[in-house]
């Protein structure tokens, strides 16, 4: 060390260096352990989206006809062109197939925080804070498209003023699962259009595609097996609001009308966060409403917050790096244990909830001036 440089100057240098070891570590540590300990239930939604190629390969049907709720093994809910990209992984041996899908999304987490537009300590605080969130480890475990969701939700986060990237990721994610592409609506408003054309032009693209080889009956096939599962207070270690409510001993056409007004109350929260704060933080609301506004709310789709949490840390809040712990309450989900079911749409609401002080926040600091987000504003794609 020569003399002009002091101890003080040197820990920031070390931890710099350390945090990128120390947090690789301990998310490979943590993986370790969920996986290693996860039996039989490795992969468990894997079984789904494998379950389903085969059956296009074969020209079987693609959705049972016989499936009256979600939940159950190898049930496969997600638009028909998401089956045709995992065919090639029913071509290796299943256990292969099974292991390759899980690693690469536990290979997603770091791949996309690597992609978030945040500093680099934030980056690697996100890595840890997905070690230590239930949600993450729980979906990797499950084989679940959370962690995909994520890399894409990142992409379109960085390149929001980037009509290809943003429009790809957007229609990418909703061909994966539909939720996402309540991402075009956002787009719309702060007048991204051409990348909602892009979006919509390649969903619709790769769904004539796919069509060629499913048959149009597929996607009656689909609409239908949605409607049939859309009222889902009833459906086991569900964590939607109108499914807490059936939980905690409300009648179900009580629980169905709490759904209802909980979807209400997320649209009028969202138009609110939109209405008030610039195009970034809009983005983070309507990411957290894309998960909260489904009928069918389970508790690995918490990992996703872990975006929102980013965007608030980099803007000095580190309070938020609390949020993500909570999701080991889930953990405790069983019958009769409602309040632990219950704490998932909570932390929802309470990220909406705090994007929206943020927003307001932004209106207020900028004197009441800053025009809404379909009107130019800095970092929109019309200024």
């Amino acid at each position: 060390m020569s003399a002009a440089e002091s101890p003080a100057r040197t820990r920031p240098r070390l931890a710099d260096a350390l945090m990128p070891v120390g947090s690789a570590l301990l998310l490979a540590a943590m993986l370790a352990l969920v996986l290693g300990s996860a039996g039989k239930t490795l992969g468990y939604d894997f079984e789904a989206y494998a379950g389903a190629a085969r059956r296009l390969i074969d020209g079987e049907r693609l959705y049972d006809p016989s499936v009256s709720a979600a939940g159950g093994f190898a049930i496969y809910l997600y638009p028909p062109p998401f089956a045709l990209a995992v065919a090639p992984l029913t071509l290796m041996p299943d256990a292969v197939a099974r292991g390759v899908w899980v690693l690469a999304m536990a290979l997603c987490l770091p791949l996309g925080a690597a992609l978030l537009p945040v500093r680099r300590d934030v980056r690697w605080l996100v890595v840890v804070l997905a070690a230590l969130n239930w949600p993450f480890l729980y979906s990797v475990k499950l084989g679940q498209v959370g962690p995909l969701l994520f890399v894409l939700f990142a992409v379109a986060w960085r390149w929001r003023d980037r009509p290809i990237s943003l429009g790809a990721s957007i229609a990418v994610g909703g061909l994966v699962k539909i939720q996402p592409a309540l991402i075009i609506a956002w787009a719309a408003v702060t007048g991204r259009w051409r990348a909602v054309g892009i979006a919509v032009g390649v969903i619709a693209a790769t769904a004539a595609v796919v069509t060629v080889f499913t048959g149009i009956g597929v996607w009656f096939d689909y609409v239908t097996i949605l409607g049939r599962i859309s009222s889902a207070v009833a459906t086991p270690h569900n964590c939607s609001p109108g499914a807490v409510l059936y939980q905690a001993g409300l009648p179900e056409a009580v629980a169905q009308a709490g759904q209802l007004a909980s979807t209400a109350a997320v649209a009028v929260v969202v138009l609110l966060i939109w209405h008030y704060g610039r195009a970034e933080i809009g983005l983070m609301g309507a990411i957290v409403a894309s998960q909260l506004l489904t009928p069918l709310l389970w508790d690995h789709y918490a990992m996703l917050l872990l975006l929102p949490t980013a965007w608030f840390l980099e803007r000095g809040r580190k309070w938020a790096a609390v949020l993500p712990i909570l999701g080991w309450i889930s953990l405790f989900d069983s019958p009769g244990v409602w309040p632990a079911s219950a704490s998932v749409p909570l932390v929802f609401f309470a990220y909406l909830a705090l994007l929206l002080f943020e927003a307001h926040r932004e209106r207020r600091e900028a004197g009441g001036l800053m025009p809404g987000p379909g009107l130019p504003v800095v970092g929109s794609a019309t200024a």
